[in-house]
């Protein structure tokens, strides 16, 4: 090898390798993610540390796979509303026995996170059976109203933040641009194939 080549080892870009937080080794692509209870921050785990943890309690609660659509989700205009919402895209964090949600929005800067007293949640958890089944701070409703669609999904936490990384990674301008329309249906898409199609 000359001199040369030997510089461009040095100078090239190398790749990040994800690790386990636990033990340290090389991540595949699509790992699981545990939960620190205590700081409300997700970890990337490989499989074998992950399936230690449940998804129920303890310090470190493995995030569920579960994505499940409901074809329907019964929220009128003004219990959305009161939910505080001002953007058309937002999923909601169960909290605890009557402890109410924790609303999070994706931004261009970031997640915006508000908090869902009990008396305005527990009307929209009335209406709407299966979030009853909704694993607390693991799982989240996500509710996409935008133009005519509505798309709601039960899903993984993970994959709320997720979302929030590629809109501010997509947005451009005011409006986000159609790259992040195009982002947006890829994204819904995938839920809906790893849904099944409906619940």
């Amino acid at each position: 090898m000359n001199a040369i080549a030997r510089l461009r080892g040095f100078v090239a870009p190398r790749k990040e390798v994800e690790s386990c937080f636990l033990c340290g080794s090389a991540l595949d692509a699509v790992h699981p993610h545990l939960l620190d209870s205590s700081s409300g921050k997700l970890h990337c785990a490989c499989r074998g540390c992950g399936s230690v943890f449940p998804h129920t309690s303890g310090k470190f609660r493995r995030v569920p796979e579960r994505v499940a659509r409901l074809a329907e989700l019964r929220v009128t205009d003004e219990q959305w509303a009161a939910l505080g919402i001002p953007v058309g895209i937002a999923f909601f964090r169960k909290l605890g026995k009557n402890d109410g949600a924790l609303a999070i929005y994706p931004s261009p800067l970031g997640a915006v996170e508000s908090l869902v007293a009990p008396e305005t949640w527990e009307p929209v958890l009335g209406a709407n059976e299966a979030l009853r089944s909704m694993e607390p701070d693991v799982e989240a409703l996500l509710v996409g109203r935008l133009n005519a669609r509505r798309e709601c999904f039960i899903v993984p936490i993970d994959e709320c933040y997720r979302l929030v990384g590629i809109l501010r990674r997509e947005w451009r301008g005011f409006t986000g641009g159609d790259e992040v329309q195009a982002a947006l249906d890829r994204f819904f898409g995938e839920l809906l194939s790893r849904s099944g199609g409906g619940a």
